[in-house]
């Protein structure tokens, strides 16, 4: 988007000149006042010239419909939607949002300062705004082993492009505590005057420790599960970013905690959400109907402001989110205030989508050696998997926490067989396995999992947060094997087998990340996976794909399995498979 045309707009809000669109006799959004007014809107050269009575050049009759800004997303990461860059903005774009804040850090880990280059490079033009904030943990930690390493001088050289807001997430909130020198050095980074405040990451943090991690400079945080956490660190001055992902489902539970005068203090964020519930039921529109619809007593201009006004303001984009003479004509028109699905959506005044189909050709992105096809692995054989263990082992098993990232550490008594320790698909505990993808010598970590579903065969992914090792999990051996060595040969993907058959697969040769097909097949893919989940023991539709991704994240309590082995993440170490 060019600088305002000032003398263009002037021109035009005086009458002077015709404007390039008019939308007409809609109820038109005021997110100052929270109001509604019934008046045309008139743009021109991409920004809104006024509103008010205006005619000439394209007019839109936008009468008995409501007139919004774009949606601003304030966190997001591209890559969990398993789509490229391009294909992610067309998606969202036609579910009313034009602006997202993303953190590339997926690509990062992956590809290092590489991956941030790549990602500059295929968001230009885009019918989304994509802005972005510097990965702050490349490693999440000292805990697990990826592709790419990013330190403070690393970062430094992009904060002078102008899409580049600051620092991203700092997940490494131990390290923060402890001082550790580097992170420091990376949060006076992004104390730079020319940025937005650093992001946050603190899951469960409270008391001293939640006021030392503020009296840092982090400015937010998006990883509060429940409305007492979301009030402690609103009080603790963080702009607080409320979350509705694919694995993570958090907004119902925080929603209680956000009152008419501290919403202006909050904002909404998918984070980490898969093309296929992007295209069946949105992204931040879907957020704006889920909470209207939830009956907190919310009234609906606060709502609106979280979904686009407050976010803009927070990481000072200039002229996002609201409608007003002199911002820029990002705009959606619904046709009513419940099922938010926008008839047409303008981007820059440019018509992006129409009835929830991208108007914008598909992209093919961009095949850099340096993100296409990067697995490295060799394929795990048997003896590779086995857990050793005696019979009456006690062992430590990930208890996963249905709709949240959390995991509880379970000490249990598993099967054995001629000093095995075996799953136990009758009470939902599977094996899980991780393979560093990036060092094919390097012997696979070897953990077990209760409550992600799998009760048949085997699902694996190159898609493990925040390192994206080779993650699998099933209850057959042979079935694990044969997932991983498929995802291996993809160049990336994930992978769903049972009794020695490949189900469903998704390639993703994008940095093992995403895809290069369009979105609308990306979503078909997942759709396959979500069938299919019946017969591996799953209930109808579940997606154990984006639950499995995070079970290697040593960054969110409790316990996680990564390449490097279990991970208690209270005490921030590694600990042994039996007890």
């Amino acid at each position: 988007m060019s600088s305002r045309p000032a003398e263009s707009l002037i021109r035009t809000s005086l009458g002077e000149t015709v404007p390039d669109l008019v939308v007409k006799g809609a109820n038109i959004f005021d997110s100052f006042q929270g109001t509604f007014r019934v008046d045309d809107l008139a743009v021109k050269d991409g920004w809104i010239a006024g509103i008010g009575s205006f005619d000439g050049g394209i007019e839109v009759d936008g009468r008995d419909q409501y007139l919004l800004p774009g949606f601003v997303d304030c966190h997001v990461h591209i890559e969990s939607s398993l789509c490229s860059p391009g294909e992610f903005a067309r998606m969202v774009n036609a579910s009313g949002t034009t602006a997202v804040v993303c953190d590339p850090h997926e690509l990062a880990n992956v590809a290092g300062a590489a991956g941030i280059v790549y990602f500059l490079k295929c968001t230009e033009d885009l019918p989304v705004d994509v802005y972005f904030m510097l990965p702050s943990c490349v490693p999440a930690s000292h805990l697990e082993r990826g592709g790419g390493e990013l330190k403070a001088q690393a970062l430094e050289p992009f904060l002078g492009h102008p899409r580049v807001l600051g620092l991203a997430e700092m997940m490494n909130y131990p390290g923060v505590l402890a001082r550790n020198p580097e992170v420091m050095a990376k949060l006076r980074l992004g104390a730079d005057r020319r940025c937005a405040p650093p992001d946050g990451h603190a899951p469960g943090l409270r008391g001293r420790n939640l006021s030392a991690y503020a009296a840092a400079g982090i400015a937010t945080d998006h990883e509060s599960v429940e409305a007492g956490e979301l009030s402690e660190k609103l009080a603790a001055g963080l702009f607080m970013l409320l979350r509705e992902g694919t694995a993570a489902k958090n907004l119902l539970n925080l929603l209680p905690a956000v009152t008419n005068f501290n919403s202006r203090f909050c904002g909404l964020a998918t984070d980490d959400r898969n093309a296929l519930d992007l295209a069946r039921e949105g992204g931040i529109n879907h957020m704006v109907r889920s909470a209207l619809a939830c009956g907190g007593g919310l009234p609906l201009p606060e709502i609106l402001n979280m979904a686009s006004l407050n976010g803009a303001l927070h990481y000072r984009i200039p002229g996002t989110g609201a409608l007003a003479p002199g911002w820029k004509a990002d705009m959606a028109l619904y046709k009513d205030l419940w099922s938010f699905r926008p008839s047409r959506v303008w981007k820059g005044g440019v018509e992006t989508a129409r009835e929830g189909a991208s108007l914008i050709p598909e992209t093919s992105p961009p095949l850099d050696p340096a993100v296409f096809c990067t697995i490295k692995a060799a394929p795990p054989g048997p003896e590779d998997i086995r857990a050793e263990g005696g019979n009456g082992s006690l062992v430590r098993v990930i208890g996963v926490r249905e709709r949240e990232l959390y995991t509880d550490k379970l000490t249990m008594e598993l099967p054995t067989r001629a000093g095995e320790i075996l799953p136990d698909p009758e009470k939902d505990i599977a094996k899980m396995v991780v393979v560093d993808r990036y060092r094919p010598c390097e012997k696979p970590a070897v953990g077990f999992i209760k409550g992600l579903g799998v009760r048949r065969g085997a699902i694996a992914s190159t898609v493990s947060h925040d390192s994206h090792n080779l993650v699998a999990a099933g209850v057959s051996d042979r079935d694990i094997l044969l997932a991983a060595r498929r995802c291996i040969e993809l160049q990336g993907g994930l992978v769903a087998v049972l009794d020695g058959r490949v189900l469903c697969e998704l390639p993703l040769p994008l940095g093992g990340l995403m895809s290069t097909v369009s979105y609308t097949e990306t979503a078909q893919r997942l759709a396959e996976f979500a069938d299919a989940s019946p017969a591996m023991g799953l209930k109808h539709g579940a997606d154990p794909f984006m639950t499995l991704s995070f079970m290697s994240l040593p960054v969110i309590p409790s316990l996680k399995l990564t390449a490097r082995g279990l991970v208690d993440v209270d005490s921030f170490c590694v600990v042994p498979l039996t007890a």
